[in-house]
Formats: structure tokens, C-alpha cells, sequence
């Protein structure tokens, strides 16, 4: 039997206030004084001097700020990659992604496909790339996508909804400071808490379970239950063990995978660019034959916190809308073969995933 010798993310530095350390942590990875660091920065931090004052621009450094409103796209990350080649000197120092998942997994990529030659959509896959990328930083400000830690960057692409799956995209560097996800709206967090709570029911009941996922997933799965079920937590409390929770859940499918809901939810993604985390919440809210002790308590959660989700997503849809979603779910068979074995296709038709997105 052959082993993955899996990356992790070399460096973390965890704390309230951590993120004030960004330039000191960055300097001695400057290449030259050609050779600029690029910020991407969810544009909600557009006009917030409580945390841009905090970046020391130097040289040819910039501030690129993107809408994290819809999926990250392939074609976007090629358009970034081509702007910041033209426009600096040399090649960048890093890259460092300032946001939630979007903005994480457009770093990454980008950091990526600066050193790959050709385009985005042909990394979409396991284990593709063929160089390494240039020096990254995640900072989270939302917590529970877990992709500050993940070795995916999930893109959408003219044919598909999938990762870019190497050893190469992981993080360099990522800052944990929870007082960044200080301003998150309610139903903001809850998504993404759920996304968390999703990794870890998937992976916990996968086929693919072993010690190594189980021991991250367990610790994820109960801090998620500490804060979203007994909410006896003060808010600070509150942020940094979803931090916490998310990082755990993110190392929980390293070594296994996640499941239908995702598949489902990338499918979703894909034809109606419904953002992630709440895909997720969709999906899940349907799989009660599949993961009924976790469903049973994210319906619990939900009316805790008065979440109330979008109804008839899939109502209009034609057969052919039906069947691209169904495709793109289909597709991802990692996920399915851990959710339901070697077997799957067995069990899993094409019937039985339209009647579930009809529910939706």
C-alpha cells in the first residue's frame, strides 16, 4: 500500500491582534525591491482603515480588491495572474488572500498559476500541477470554509466545478487572528460554521474514515456543537474556537474526503452560483437517509439561530438544467465513493439525485 505524503501549512500564528504582525512576518520574504507583494482583499474592507492601516505598502506593492459576492471563476484567476505579471517588474514576492474562502482560493490559485503555464481550467483536478507556486498567505475573516488550510482551491470552470488538488496549495504562511471576523453578519457566520460542521459529519461517517481524520473531525465537531448548540460562549470565546473548529475541519478531510452534500452543493455552485456555504446548508437540510444524526442536529442549530433557508431554488429548472447539475454532482466521484463506498453507483442515479434538487 502506498502512503500521501500530504503538506501542511508550514507556519501558523494564532491570536487576537496577530494580524498586526503582517509586516514584520513579510519583510524578510521580499525578493527585491522589484518584486512586489500583492494584496487581495475582499472589497467589504474597502474603505476599513481599522484594518488596512495595518498593511505597510512599500515598492511596487498593491492592494487588489475583489468582490467575493460570487464563486471564484478560473477565467478570473487567469485575468488576475495576467494583470499582475504585466504590471510588475518581476515576479511577485507573494501573494497574500485577505478574506473567506472566495478570497482564500483565489490566492492560492493565483499564487499557483504564476509559476504554471497555460490556464486555470487545466489544473482543475488531483494532483496536475507541475511547478511550485510562489509564497502565500492566507488570513481568514470568516471562519469555517477551511480553506486556510486545505490542500484544494475550489474554482468554477467552463465545464466543471472542481479544485485545484495538489501539494502545491497549500498556504506558506497563515495568520489565525479571530478578531477579524469581529463584524461577520449572523446569517453569514452561521453559513460557514455550517460548512465546518459539513466537513466533519462527511468525513466522520465517510468510508474513507481513518484515525488521522477522525481525531481532527472529532475536535471540530465539538467545538461546532459548543458554539452553535449551547451558545453559552462569550463572543470572543465564540470566534476563536470557530477558528479553531474550521483549521481541524479542514485538516479532518485532508486524509479522508468530504461528501454528498458537497457534491450536490458544487453542482448548485455551478448552474446557479449559489454561494457555498449556504449550498451547503441547502443540500444538507435534504440528506436525512444519508447523515440522519447530523441532520437531525443542523436542523436543531438552524432554528436556534433563526435560520430560515431559500426555498425553490430548483423549481423552474428544465430537464437539461437538471441533468448539468446532476453531471457536475456525478463527476466528483472521490466524494461519492466515500459517502456510500466503491459501490456507489449502484445506489446513486441519476433519478435519485433530480428528485433531491427538485426538493430545493
Amino acid at each position: 500500500m502506498s502512503y500521501k505524503n500530504f503538506p501542511m501549512v508550514p507556519k501558523v500564528i494564532f491570536g487576537r491582534g496577530s494580524f498586526n504582525q503582517i509586516n514584520e512576518v513579510l519583510a524578510p520574504k521580499r525578493l527585491s525591491i522589484h518584486s512586489p507583494f500583492i494584496f487581495l482583499i475582499d472589497d467589504v474592507f474597502k474603505n476599513n482603515t481599522w484594518l488596512l492601516s495595518r498593511i505597510s505598502l512599500a515598492y511596487d506593492d498593491r492592494i487588489i480588491f475583489i468582490s467575493a459576492k460570487e464563486e471564484p471563476k478560473t477565467s478570473q484567476v487567469d485575468t488576475l495572474v495576467e494583470d499582475i505579471i504585466l504590471k510588475s517588474k518581476e515576479r511577485p514576492s507573494g501573494i497574500i488572500g485577505i478574506g473567506g474562502g472566495t478570497l482564500l482560493d483565489l490566492a492560492k490559485a493565483v499564487s499557483i498559476m504564476i509559476t504554471n503555464e497555460g490556464e486555470a481550467k487545466d489544473y482543475q483536478g488531483w494532483d496536475l500541477v507541475k511547478n511550485a507556486a510562489i509564497y502565500h498567505v492566507g488570513i481568514p475573516t470568516i471562519s469555517g470554509t477551511g480553506a486556510e488550510v486545505s490542500r484544494t482551491t475550489v474554482l468554477t470552470g467552463p465545464e466543471r466545478k472542481l479544485g485545484i488538488n495538489s501539494d502545491f496549495t497549500p498556504f506558506d504562511q497563515v495568520f489565525l487572528d479571530s478578531e477579524l471576523t469581529k463584524d461577520v453578519p449572523n446569517d453569514q457566520w452561521f453559513y460557514t460554521g455550517m460548512d465546518c460542521y459539513v466537513h466533519c459529519i462527511e468525513s466522520l461517517t465517510g468510508t474513507y474514515l481513518n484515525a488521522f481524520s477522525e481525531t481532527y473531525g472529532n475536535m471540530a465537531l465539538d467545538l461546532c456543537k459548543e458554539i452553535f448548540l449551547e451558545g453559552n460562549l462569550s463572543e470572543v470565546d465564540a470566534q476563536e474556537k470557530l477558528m479553531m473548529a474550521s483549521w481541524h475541519g479542514g485538516m479532518s478531510i485532508a486524509y479522508s474526503q468530504v461528501g454528498i452534500a458537497h457534491a450536490m452543493s458544487y453542482g448548485l455552485s455551478y448552474l446557479l452560483g449559489t454561494k457555498h456555504g449556504i449550498g451547503n446548508c441547502i443540500v444538507f437540510d435534504h440528506l436525512e437517509s444519508y447523515y440522519p444524526e447530523g441532520v437531525k442536529l443542523f436542523k436543531k442549530m438552524k432554528s436556534k439561530h433563526n435560520i430560515s433557508l431559500p426555498q425553490g431554488l430548483c423549481a423552474d429548472l428544465s430537464d437539461r438544467e437538471f441533468d448539468i447539475m446532476i453531471d457536475v454532482a456525478m463527476s466528483l466521484e472521490p466524494l461519492w465513493e466515500n459517502a456510500i463506498g466503491k459501490n456507489w453507483k449502484k445506489t446513486i442515479t441519476r433519478e435519485k439525485l433530480k428528485a433531491l434538487y427538485q426538493k430545493m
